[in-house]
C-alpha cells in the first residue's frame, strides 16, 4: 500500500503524573528537556527539540487511587542517546543523584546498549543507544 504521507516517528508522549512540578524538574534535569508550552499550572509540554513530552497533573480527587504499580499498560518509554559512552555517562550521573535504577547498563544481542531507570511516578525509562536509528 503506497501513501503520499510520511510518518516522522513516534515523537510525542503524554504522561499523567502525581506532581507536575516534580516530574518537570526530573525530565529537565535528567534529559535536558525544556518547556515549550505551559497552558496552565496542571499541564506542561517539554521537548529536546526533536520530540514532545506532555505532563498532565492527576486531579486531586484521583490522587489517592492513582496507580503507581509497575503493572500498568505502559511498559516503558525511551530516550535515544548518540553513543554507548553517552548511555554510561548518564547512568553514572543518575546513579550519583540517587535516581532509582531498574536495570544497569547492558549490551543487547541486537547491538544496542541501554539501562533502565524510574521517574518520580515509577514509570520505567530506557536510556538507549540504538545503532539502527539515525538521530
Amino acid at each position: 500500500m503506497e501513501h503520499s504521507r510520511k510518518t516522522r516517528g513516534l515523537r510525542h508522549l503524554a504522561l499523567r503524573v502525581r506532581d507536575v512540578r516534580v516530574s518537570q524538574a526530573f525530565y529537565e534535569q535528567m534529559f535536558d528537556m525544556k518547556v515549550v508550552w505551559q497552558p496552565d499550572p496542571d499541564n506542561v509540554y517539554l521537548s529536546t527539540g526533536a520530540d514532545n513530552l506532555a505532563l498532565h497533573q492527576v486531579p486531586k480527587e484521583e490522587l489517592e487511587t492513582f496507580a503507581t504499580s509497575p503493572n500498568h499498560p505502559l511498559d516503558h518509554l525511551g530516550f535515544l542517546m548518540d553513543s554507548p559512552d553517552s548511555v554510561n555517562a548518564l547512568f553514572l550521573e543518575v546513579s550519583s543523584q540517587g535516581v532509582s535504577i531498574v536495570q544497569p547498563p547492558k549490551q543487547h544481542r541486537d547491538g544496542s546498549f541501554s539501562f533502565y531507570l524510574a521517574d518520580p511516578d515509577s514509570n520505567t525509562i530506557q536510556v538507549l543507544f540504538e545503532p539502527s536509528v539515525q538521530l
